[in-house]
């Protein structure tokens, strides 16, 4: 599965690796995963490096439009991996513009441990579980 998740409800913590091809059924997959587990306005650590979008335009758009209904919601912190190759980057950021405009912190990193650190750095959303993506 290019998509691999865990939700660390005791930390209200969500760490995300992509590895191989991902495609728009799989970032739905992971979308629809955190709203049935109640843990989308938990923080995140996204871990891309060995991950590569197959989406075409249309499905980014339709991706970004979904992240985007999230953005009236509380949401914890979100740290993402990115590979260190801007051309890997290029693809996803549209994405990334719309994640960086919700109102929550967000940070790139090129390595796993200080994305780590600093998502452990933030305090958990009051109430643990709300509404909030990606």
């Amino acid at each position: 599965m290019p998509l691999q998740w865990n939700i660390d409800y005791t930390n209200h913590l969500v760490s995300v690796a992509a590895e191989g091809d991902v495609t728009r059924a799989d970032v739905d997959a992971y979308i629809d995963a955190m709203d049935a587990a109640g843990a989308v306005s938990f923080r995140k650590v996204f871990d891309g490096r060995e991950g590569t979008s197959t989406m075409d335009r249309e499905e980014m758009m339709a991706i970004a439009v979904r992240l985007r209904s999230y953005h009236d919601r509380p949401m914890g912190g979100l740290a993402i991996v990115v590979p260190d190759d801007a051309a890997k980057i290029e693809p996803i950021a549209r994405i990334l513009g719309i994640l960086a405009s919700a109102q929550r912190p967000m940070r790139l990193f090129h390595s796993l441990p200080p994305a780590q650190r600093w998502i452990a750095s933030l305090a958990p959303l009051p109430g643990g579980q709300g509404h909030g993506c990606a």
